[in-house]
Order: C-alpha cells, then sequence, then structure tokens
C-alpha cells in the first residue's frame, strides 16, 4: 500500500470505471514493455503487492491470482495464495534477483489519495515504495508500476484499509489483469514474430 502523488510528465491515470480504461492502461503497459525491452531479451516479472488480510490492500493478489491462473504463466509474485508483503517482500526481491537475470519489473500495488482520486488506475515508470500510507520503510519495487487508488489516505490508514469496499477492490483488480494479460499476449506476439523475422 503506497501514497499516490501526481506526476503528470511520466505517468498515465483514469477511472476504471470508465469505458476506455481497459484500452488505455492496456496500450500504457505495451508501450512501457516495448520501451524498456525493445531487443525482446528480459523477462517481464510481475510483483503484485498487499495482503488478503485487508481488503483495501489485496488489490495487488488480486491482480496476481487473475494472472497466474491463465495459460499465459507469466513469472508472477504476490497472489491471495501467496501474499508479497512488508514481511517478506525482501526475500522475494532476492530471490527474483537470484533467478532472473535482469528482468523487467512491473509492480502492482494498492494506494490511498484524495477522494477524489478514488477508483482511478495509474500507471507510472518507475519504482513504487511500498508501505508508504502505514509509515513503513520498504524498498523501491519495479522498473514502472500500476497502482490503483481504493480509498482515502491522510488518517487511520490501517482502519481505511480495513473498511475498503471489496467490490471496488475486485473491480480494478479485474481491469488491471485484464489490461496487462493483453498487453503482454501483444508483446508476446511480437516477440516470436521478431524471432521467425530474424530466422529467416
Amino acid at each position: 500500500m503506497n501514497i499516490f502523488t501526481p506526476d503528470l510528465e511520466n505517468q498515465f491515470s483514469c477511472h476504471f470505471e470508465d469505458s476506455a480504461c481497459f484500452s488505455h492502461i492496456k496500450n500504457m503497459v505495451y508501450t512501457h514493455f516495448i520501451n524498456m525491452n525493445p531487443l525482446f531479451e528480459k523477462d517481464i516479472v510481475y510483483i503484485c503487492i498487499g495482503t488478503d488480510r485487508a481488503t483495501g490492500d489485496c488489490l495487488g493478489p488480486m491482480v496476481g491470482t487473475r494472472l497466474q491462473s491463465t495459460s499465459l504463466h507469466p513469472h508472477v509474485y504476490g497472489t491471495l495464495e501467496q501474499p508479497v508483503h512488508a514481511a517478506n517482500l525482501l526475500d522475494f526481491i532476492r530471490q527474483i534477483a537470484g533467478r532472473y537475470k535482469n528482468p523487467l519489473t512491473v509492480a502492482i500495488d494498492a494506494s490511498l489519495g484524495n477522494s477524489s482520486r478514488i477508483g482511478f488506475i495509474n500507471v507510472k515508470k518507475g519504482g513504487l515504495k511500498p508501505g508508504t500510507a502505514l509509515n513503513k520503510d520498504l524498498p523501491e519495487v519495479g522498473d514502472f508500476h500500476i497502482s490503483g487508488v481504493v480509498n482515502v489516505g491522510g488518517y487511520l490508514e490501517q482502519m481505511v484499509l480495513q473498511n475498503t469496499r471489496l467490490f471496488l477492490v475486485y473491480r480494478m483488480a479485474e481491469v488491471i489483469a485484464r489490461s496487462i494479460l493483453v498487453a503482454h499476449l501483444n508483446f508476446e506476439n511480437d516477440k516470436n514474430k521478431q524471432l521467425i523475422y530474424a530466422n529467416q
């Protein structure tokens, strides 16, 4: 869980109920894939941060569970069954560093923000700092990240997380997961075309 701070130059943001949100998020994720992995040489690793013990903080694990259940079998860390959270984040970072050579990492996490921002999904270049909403000092994660504003920040954050509507989190996770999956599939198709072209 992090605190959402606007950065208009380096990020895209839209509300999950916007009819074009899925398409916009998909395109932004795909653009980051291409810009950060133009030679198709890096493994794409998803770090879905959060816990199923608080409804407001289960956005990441919900997305991770959806990603892991698909036929694409992307490299996913953080699911409802095995969440990545403050207590084990460093262990997973070390595990990923030992398993992959210079991967492209995508961090997914819930965030708190202004009341007018609830329901917005953000795609931003650079890492995110998990745990900032709860004043935890954790390492920055991700070459780019996707966050969803699930509730209001600024006071009694732990209570706010416990009282966030699960339906809101579920709907946002659904849009994020679908966007990632289609972007990932498009990227893999481009990668395969590149391999075929290179072998001709």
